[in-house]
């Protein structure tokens, strides 16, 4: 994979510039083809998210399961 030398908080218009000069040379096939892959990879850091919120909003109530005298032995095993 090809890697840039942009950051996040690097300046992004350059970048964005270059891809909207290749973006003109595609047929319209194809252009439809960079939309969808787009949505996609907007969709999936979505649901990352998502997963990364459901997991913080459910370690407390699963570590009060999990971490209790009972189930101590286990936790040298």
């Amino acid at each position: 994979m090809k890697q840039s030398a942009v950051t996040e908080t690097g300046p992004r218009k350059p970048v964005v510039e270059q891809v909207a000069r290749k973006l003109q040379t595609l047929s319209p096939e194809r252009l439809a083809e960079v939309e969808d892959f787009i949505d996609f990879l907007h969709h999936r850091d979505e649901d990352r998210q998502l997963m990364r919120w459901a997991m913080a909003a459910t370690e407390p109530v699963l570590n009060a399961v999990w971490d209790n005298p009972d189930d101590a032995g286990y936790d040298q095993l």
